[in-house]
């Protein structure tokens, strides 16, 4: 059985354990259920979201047997699990469980994954922005019409503000209610 009282020191978790973790969908949805609500939660209310979202409905739209089905999974195996990785504190007597300091370090496997295609959109911003310098420097017009001080403030505030809408999007996925990347 585990408990907060025995679970593992913050230690670096292996890649082969942080797969081996992350490799069952209902145990990502217990983890971004767990981030999210940043709080020990009661297993029955970590059982009814992970169902819920697994049965693609509402807490209250879910029938006895789907709510049984995933507290009773948690309560053997999964959570178990997670604890004795370190990843959780898990209470099995009291029910309640809440991530533990080394659940940081799956920061970078779970993170919400964002469809737009950031990587190419900055290379073109950045070649748009050499092609603009390129033709001030040559004096092609118009490129030479605008003073070199106003293309510098250009190119740095249109990498600002990309930089600061990337920001901001990636903030509105983290705080999203329906788990991210797990479907399999």
């Amino acid at each position: 059985m585990s408990s907060a009282d025995n679970s593992p020191e913050q230690e670096t978790l292996s890649e082969d354990l942080i797969f081996d973790v992350l490799k069952n969908r209902r145990r990502r949805y217990t983890l971004h259920y767990l981030k999210q609500q940043d709080r020990p939660v009661e297993l029955s209310e970590l059982a009814e979201q992970v169902a819920a979202w697994e049965n693609d409905t509402t807490v209250e739209g879910l029938s006895a047997n789907e709510r049984k089905s995933v507290y009773t999974s948690l309560y053997q195996t999964h959570l178990p699990k997670l604890a004795d990785a370190g990843i959780v504190d898990y209470n099995q007597n009291r029910g309640v469980v809440e991530l533990s300091g080394n659940a940081a370090q799956l920061e970078g496997y779970l993170r919400p994954q964002d469809d737009f295609p950031w990587i190419r959109y900055y290379l073109a911003l950045a070649v748009v922005s050499a092609v603009l310098v390129l033709g001030d420097l040559l004096g092609v017009p118009p490129f030479e019409a605008i003073p070199d001080e106003i293309w510098g403030v250009l190119i740095v505030a249109a990498f600002a503000l990309s930089a600061a809408t990337h920001y901001v999007r990636r903030q509105r996925l983290a705080q999203q209610e329906a788990p991210p990347n797990v479907d399999g």
